[in-house]
């Protein structure tokens, strides 16, 4: 049995990861634990440690409330406090749940970095407060606290129950994945940046992207540095085992015998644990690290590939052998004390790029599981849309035929009147949930036509006839003669259009609507203005987000599902186009949204 030697050139690895999009990743399990377990916001937390040896947690990712972010992420606040205060907490398996009641302080946005909502606490022992804290702490796999996830304000207002707990735990568990993750990529970016490395080839080639990429470098200036003929890296799988990747020097494809990576693995743990190197010529002393038998055949596939000496370095970080470094010469040079420890000083610099690539890949592994929970939620909410739709539909029907029965008491017709309402905004919900998942469906591609949208405003206008005439709006349209043709998908932009007057139409008393509609070069112009009711500039913050309601009474005692708005952003982004809004409390609202162009 063999293993073949494969050049550098001929690995495709994927990129590093950036900080960037780390953060992306922890503000998505935020997300998560917003949009699949009903929390409001969840805050995820790292440990920092001063100078002084105290520590902090500095915030990084909050989901629920790009608001709040603002404020939040990046701020940093006294550990030893929050401890002692859940010490107190109840044990709720990985979070820990601290009733308000047992706070020491009520001050717990100076205390704790917590922002307190303003939120008025609903009654019965189950009601959640806005001084409640639940905390997961995160740990790493020596039990040292690393970070923390905090959730705050149910959507239900109360206290999670048994179905919630099970997926705070399992976002807790990705959290502390992800968070340790992050710390020990910092924490050996760290390692690499201080460390005094024996030669510049190791310091530059380990800031390239990708492990075949920094190995390839490292090896054309370890050829030069060292004035030898070639060499081959190889690095061990993560059980130790070295059955991992073998990069060359060389272009050419070299056979490496299997009993030559055992004996290759067996020495390079010896080796790290001992903290030297070997070299193997003809006439050289047997190492300790080989026997007779491995000697003589590690001499005789030198012979093979004509090569006079090599030396034999490891590759590993702290305790840990993850591979080994060969370097082979063809002539009678020896290897002086100085060559054998500047690669013993290589061996430990190519280790921890080695340690490095496998946290990237960590990482990596990571964003996609949480790309995957993300699909899953997508999925979820169309099946769960879906097998709504028939018993609201026989809900709904038999609610008709009992409202048409003559002998129907008052008081029994005044409740199915209730059924048909509750049902006509259950179907109103979930046909808004079925358009949310169609459009940030990713496996649906995009595929844009010319979609002529005055023709759109003006189907739209005729759809809400009865609407504007009951609200007494007067609705002007500054269209083109011609019409305005965008490049997208008809029935989206439809939906674009249709939830934009529609919302103009439904917060405007006695007002006026004006719907414009231009071309400027390359892009199209819907413009949407009302003399409504406004928006303040707390909710503009957060308008496009699902199922949020604004602050302001007025206008949450207007029927809607919050997801309209969300779903307008979803397919702008999805078209390439953007949206802004111009609005002011008292004063009407104004959007714009741009689309490209068709021709």
């Amino acid at each position: 049995m063999t293993q073949r030697l494969s050049t550098t050139t001929d690995a495709d690895r994927e990129e590093h990861l950036t900080d960037g999009t780390f953060r992306d990743g922890l503000e998505l399990i935020a997300e998560g634990v917003t949009d699949m377990v009903g929390f409001n916001l969840a805050c995820i937390s790292v440990v920092r440690t001063a100078p002084d040896g105290s520590q902090d947690l500095e915030v990084l990712a909050l989901g629920g409330s790009d608001y709040s972010a603002e404020m939040v992420v990046g701020r940093r606040t006294p550990l030893a406090g929050l401890l002692g205060e859940l010490a107190k907490a109840e044990d709720w398996g990985r979070f820990r749940f601290l009733p308000h009641e047992l706070l020491d302080t009520e001050d717990v946005e100076n205390a704790y970095g917590w922002v307190v909502p303003d939120l008025v606490p609903g009654e019965g022992p189950n009601a959640w407060h806005p001084l409640d804290l639940l905390v997961a702490l995160l740990h790493d796999d020596h039990g040292n606290l690393r970070g923390s996830l905090a959730i705050d304000l149910p959507e239900n207002g109360l206290r999670p129950d048994a179905e919630q707990r099970r997926l705070l735990e399992k976002f807790a568990v990705q959290a502390e994945r992800a968070v340790v993750t992050h710390l020990e990529r910092e924490e050996l970016a760290e390692q690499v940046r201080l460390a005094e490395t024996a030669r510049t080839i190791v310091r530059s080639a380990s800031a390239q992207d990708g492990l075949s990429a920094v190995l390839q470098q490292c090896q054309a200036g370890l050829v030069e540095g060292f004035r030898c003929h070639g060499s081959w890296i190889q690095t061990f799988d993560e059980d130790g085992r070295g059955s991992g990747a073998i990069h060359t020097s060389s272009s050419s494809q070299v056979v490496l015998p299997v009993e030559l990576i055992g004996v290759a693995t067996s020495a390079a743990q010896t080796c790290w644990s001992e903290q030297r190197t070997v070299v193997i010529a003809p006439g050289h002393p047997v190492p300790s690290v080989l026997s007779d038998a491995e000697q003589h055949a590690v001499l005789a596939f030198m012979d093979d590939i004509r090569i006079t000496s090599l030396l034999f370095v490891p590759l590993g970080a702290g305790g840990e052998c993850l591979g080994n470094l060969v370097l082979t010469r063809t002539d009678d040079r020896d290897w002086t004390d100085l060559d054998r420890q500047a690669a013993l000083d290589i061996g430990h610099d190519l280790g921890r790029v080695v340690l490095n690539a496998r946290t990237f890949e960590r990482e990596h592994e990571l964003v996609l599981e949480l790309r995957a929970l993300d699909s899953y939620k997508s999925q979820l909410i169309a099946t769960v849309s879906h097998e709504l739709k028939n018993p609201l539909a026989a809900v709904a029907g038999y609610a008709e035929v009992l409202e048409s029965a003559p002998e129907l008491a008052a008081r029994s017709r005044s409740a199915v009147d209730a059924i048909v309402r509750g049902a006509g905004r259950l179907n109103r919900v979930i046909d808004d949930l079925l358009v949310l998942s169609k459009v940030e469906d990713p496996h649906r591609p995009l595929e844009p036509v010319p979609v002529d949208l005055s023709r759109l405003v003006a189907d739209t206008l005729e759809l809400l006839d009865v609407t504007i005439t009951q609200g007494q709006v007067d609705v002007v349209t500054n269209t083109p003669e011609g019409g305005v043709l965008a490049d997208g998908d008809r029935d989206e932009l439809a939906c674009l259009v249709t939830n934009l007057i529609s919302n103009a139409v439904k917060y405007t008393d006695l007002g006026k609507v004006v719907v414009t509609v231009e071309r400027h070069g390359s892009v199209t112009v819907l413009q949407v203005s009302d003399e409504g009711l406004g928006i303040s500039a707390d909710d503009q913050a957060r308008l496009f987000t699902e199922f949020f309601r604004s602050s302001n009474p007025v206008a949450t005692s207007r029927p809607g599902t919050g997801l309209g708005l969300a779903i307008v952003k979803r397919i702008v982004d999805r078209h390439g186009g953007t949206i802004t809004v111009d609005s002011e409390l008292g004063r009407g609202s104004t959007f714009t949204v741009t689309l490209p162009a068709a021709g």
